[in-house]
């Protein structure tokens, strides 16, 4: 039997014959929903969510011979704007006459962030039961009809003071309802009402009498279960590389009004507080040793390495820390500047392909991870798309020149628009010449013997003017 849709005039009807029991909720749409949840649902099948690769990479990739080439081009000067410095914060010194203040009901720590909330008592008595779609409307009902506005509020008012994407409002609402409640299912229950109301597309449905979150989100997010709600693909992010939850009881009709996709770019980075650490990267080019160091926030990478997979455009978009991309070009302009462009640009290729170790996801994470250009900065060992993000990210800023990212099956390698020899791909009415990070003493021109006549299966477009 399939759900009733309420349509916005049906709605509108709804709410003339129901009028008097809107006492019981704040907001008249509640009410409607209430009444929706308690309707017939439908057994949804799930997807398996896709993979990043067709092919798994390779495990090893063979160094090419190290090879001196003619430098071509202007003679480069980077040029580096000043950015905000990294501190640490100042210790907190407690005034000798505080007034006290009562506590909140729960505080955590949110990547070095100290915050509290009071929560409503009307949340706090929520609870799933019994333990089928009746004790979902009872959760929703006790939700519902509590003082929750203030509430809500405060957590749109964290989100926005420490500029918090989709993701980083997923981690703080998941950490919010797990501090309130140890059971997994009234967390899920508590984080999707707050998902509602803050005008998210998010359906609950139940596998197996058990709670099932799923955000709706027009992108692809890998390695993650999804179903499809007429032509809306919601996934289960909780249930990120779990493997298959199975079959779903759920409702075809959103929460009015709450229609925002769920999305994972990262085109600005969260406000955390600093946990400052340094490092140093070594590598050798024709026998000569260079060095890059640098100070890194560690809250941050912290909040990226809990990332699920999203698609490319995210980590080839995302920006670095301020400090730390000036840190890493301080270091690089010592030794490129006064030489030829191509000379520069191979010196940054060098210094992407020889500062860290090959070694796949899965054997490094036991899991597919795409890094963000700060955290193959931070860790040891990377493969094929992690460098190629990065030395994305370092040509856009140190040289602007446009540069994209080449996916084969089972590589990802990067090309750059600028008037030099070499194997190329063209897209559109523009030749890239091929540029690959992973690939060890190659220059700009070399592709790798395997790929060399092989067309990629697609591109990552970023920078291009």
């Amino acid at each position: 039997m399939a759900c009733t849709t309420i349509s916005a005039q049906s709605f509108s009807d709804f709410k003339k014959s129901q009028s008097k029991s809107f006492n019981t909720y704040k907001d008249e749409r509640d009410n409607a929903f209430d009444n929706y949840l308690k309707g017939q649902w439908n057994a949804y099948e799930v997807y398996t969510g896709e993979p990043l690769y067709e092919e798994r990479k390779p495990k090893e990739i063979t160094p090419s011979k190290s090879k001196i080439t003619k430098p071509v081009g202007p003679k480069i000067t980077i040029k580096i704007k000043k950015r905000v410095e990294l501190k640490p914060e100042i210790e907190k010194i407690e005034p000798k006459q505080e007034p006290l203040v009562k506590a909140k009901d729960i505080s955590f720590d949110f990547y070095g962030a100290q915050l509290e909330f009071d929560i409503p008592s009307g949340i706090k008595q929520a609870n799933y039961y019994p333990h089928n779609q009746k004790g979902i409307t009872s959760f929703f009902s006790s939700a519902a009809s509590s003082a929750y506005d203030s509430f809500i509020s405060e957590i749109g008012k964290v989100s926005k003071n420490m500029n918090l994407n989709d993701w980083g409002i997923y981690l703080l609402i998941t950490k919010i309802s797990d501090s309130i409640f140890t059971n997994q299912d009234n967390s899920k229950l508590l984080s999707w009402f707050i998902f509602n109301k803050m005008g998210y597309a998010v359906k609950v449905g139940l596998a197996k009498q058990h709670i099932v979150l799923m955000h709706y989100s027009d992108k692809i997010i890998y390695s993650t279960p999804n179903y499809s709600f007429s032509d809306k693909k919601y996934y289960a992010i909780s249930n990120y590389d779990k493997g298959s939850i199975g079959r779903v009881f759920s409702y075809r009709q959103d929460y009015p009004g709450s229609t925002k996709p769920f999305d994972l770019s990262l085109l600005s980075l969260p406000k955390l507080p600093f946990n400052i650490k340094t490092k140093t990267l070594n590598f050798k080019q024709f026998g000569d040793e260079y060095s890059v160091s640098f100070e890194y926030n560690k809250n941050l990478i912290d909040f990226m390495d809990t990332y699920p997979q999203a698609d490319y455009q995210t980590y080839f978009n995302a920006p670095m820390e301020s400090k730390t991309f000036e840190d890493v070009a301080l270091s690089l302009k010592k030794y490129i500047d006064g030489r030829k462009a191509s000379d520069a640009m191979n010196f940054v290729l060098a210094f992407v392909q020889k500062s860290f170790k090959y070694e796949r996801d899965n054997e490094q994470f036991g899991r597919e991870k795409v890094m963000f250009a700060e955290e193959t900065l931070f860790f040891d060992k990377s493969d094929c798309e992690d460098r190629a993000v990065l030395y994305t990210y370092l040509m856009k800023e140190l040289f602007h020149v446009p540069v994209i990212g080449l996916k084969y099956k089972n590589h990802m390698s990067t090309a750059i628009y600028v008037p030099m020899d070499g194997d190329s791909v063209k897209v559109g009415s523009r030749k890239f010449i091929v540029a690959d990070p992973t690939y060890v003493n190659a220059t700009i021109g070399m592709s790798m013997p395997n790929y060399k006549s092989i067309k990629p299966q697609s591109y990552i477009e970023i920078g291009i003017k």
